[in-house]
């Protein structure tokens, strides 16, 4: 039997959940509510807490042999994606929340103004604070291909699926992918994580 870690595990499970959620995204014409808003987004909240372990791994990866200014980096570049995923789970639960409330798009985006017209609510949970996951996980990656521990084509994945993302959501599903083939290796054996 394979002895499967979680935290290696989430650098492969987490990209997946992202891709997923682009996909399933891409059956709701209307984008909610109903079973693909929900699922959807459930599939999103499981993708990003996955996460939480990832960036922890990756702190600990960018810690090592690095000295007391590495470690700070790496501390600081953890807690940014921490805050990130933060936001994002936030912004994940109030979407199930409002998919589950209304009965139409109309009712959800009254709902949502609602939501958003709370003071600081909008940035944090919907441009600044999710920005934060996306900034640190370059960060981290980019330290690892700087210090010639992994490949350098392995941020510029990264970069790349940001980007993606940004141009549309509908090609949430491309992006979710180029994390994965950035990350999954990463989540392996510390041999497999350097060698590429």
């Amino acid at each position: 039997m394979t002895d499967i870690k979680w935290p290696g595990a989430a650098f492969t499970v987490g990209p997946l959940c992202m891709t997923g959620y682009g996909l399933i995204r891409l059956t709701d014409d209307v984008h909610g509510p109903g079973l693909a808003w929900s699922l959807s987004h459930l599939v999103l909240l499981a993708g990003v807490l996955a996460f939480v372990p990832v960036f922890l791994e990756l702190r600990r990866m960018v810690a090592r042999g690095r000295g007391a200014a590495g470690r700070r980096f790496a501390a600081a570049g953890a807690a940014l994606g921490l805050l990130g995923v933060a936001a994002v789970t936030a912004q994940a639960v109030i979407d199930l929340v409002v998919g589950f409330l209304c009965e139409d798009r109309g009712a959800m985006n009254d709902l949502f103004d609602s939501v958003r017209s709370h003071p600081g609510v909008t940035p944090v949970v919907y441009t600044v604070g999710p920005l934060l996951f996306y900034v640190a996980l370059v960060l981290l990656v980019t330290w690892r291909a700087a210090s010639r521990r992994t490949g350098a084509w392995r941020p510029v994945a990264i970069v790349a699926g940001v980007a993606v993302t940004a141009v549309s959501l509908d090609l949430l599903p491309l992006g979710g992918l180029l994390f994965l083939l950035a990350l999954a290796p990463l989540g392996g054996s510390p041999r497999a994580a350097s060698a590429g």
